[in-house]
């Protein structure tokens, strides 16, 4: 896979050249680029922002070097010339009479070979693990950091007629501008590339993976300050182990996460069988929602 990020900071992505993603880049299984959006001014002070249209406060990125730089990277290249293999269409080359064009809304859209382009952004899609696979299938990403207020939107009008352009979150809060975006959502795909994790069955027990939550998770000393490590968990019983973990797990997600059970309820009614909903009941989550009924003490 090849990722493309564009920021003003291009140091904020140094990380990624650490640990698993890092050795993935050395392996050639990720092929990471980050371009400096300056690099695409055009004045003396490198302007990248100035003031909303209408007036109020803060600042709007510039439409001219995001539409300079977005133009190169689709075509491979960076600030300084061609970077990597370039794509095979153009800039513009299916833009029609240069109407607006709607944002895509997944990136399972069909792709008539445009790359995708992710844009950072609080009114966007919810980052989430299915979305980090869809986004795991793609050949290649470009990730668009914004600052300020935004960048005008005309970019992202103008980026779809040869993207599909994808506005995505991290959640209901906002950053000062989409390099951390950027940095988690590199991390949640690059990670779920065949070989960046060593042991791929790790990737099937974690969060979110099975519509729950992970169990608690311990290792040696099989005592620590008074506290002991599970005695199933040192049993060497595989079946009780795995049982002990799914109902951990369920445990966990109906304290802290009962919204995911709704869903996974919702989306497969199969998904929780009859020892799952035992353990649920202890934990006062019932399918819909509903809370057991007391017991009457008759």
């Amino acid at each position: 896979m090849r990722v493309d990020v564009v920021t003003i900071f291009p140091d904020y992505l140094a990380p990624l050249q650490l640990s698993l993603l890092g050795r993935a880049q050395r392996l050639g299984l990720l092929d990471l680029h980050v371009h400096d959006l300056r690099g695409w001014t055009e004045d003396r002070h490198r302007t990248v922002d100035d003031t909303p249209a209408g007036g109020g406060a803060g600042m709007v990125m510039l439409p001219e070097p995001w539409g300079l730089a977005l133009d190169a990277v689709h075509r491979g290249e960076g600030a300084g010339g061609p970077v990597g293999a370039a794509p095979t269409a153009e800039p513009g080359s299916d833009a029609g009479d240069g109407a607006a064009v709607e944002l895509a809304a997944a990136p399972d859209e069909p792709a008539d070979g445009r790359p995708l382009l992710l844009v950072p952004s609080p009114s966007g899609r919810r980052l989430d693990q299915a979305m980090a696979h869809e986004l795991a299938r793609e050949p290649r990403l470009v990730v668009a950091c914004g600052r300020y207020e935004g960048i005008d939107e005309r970019v992202l009008l103008d980026a779809a007629q040869r993207y599909r352009v994808v506005p995505f979150s991290l959640g209901d809060y906002v950053l000062n501008g989409g390099e951390v975006a950027a940095l988690a959502l590199v991390e949640a795909v690059g990670r779920l590339l065949p070989g960046v994790v060593g042991n791929p069955a790790s990737l099937l027990e974690e969060s979110h993976e099975q519509g729950l939550l992970e169990h608690p998770v311990y290792t040696r000393p099989p005592r620590w300050r008074g506290l002991d490590v599970p005695d199933v968990l040192l049993s060497g019983h595989h079946g009780q182990v795995a049982r002990w973990r799914r109902d951990e797990g369920l445990r966990r997600t109906a304290r802290r996460r009962p919204d995911l059970l709704e869903a996974l309820a919702a989306a497969d009614p199969g998904a929780l069988d009859r020892a799952d909903l035992a353990v649920l009941a202890e934990e006062g989550w019932v399918p819909g929602g509903r809370r057991p009924a007391a017991p009457s003490g008759d």
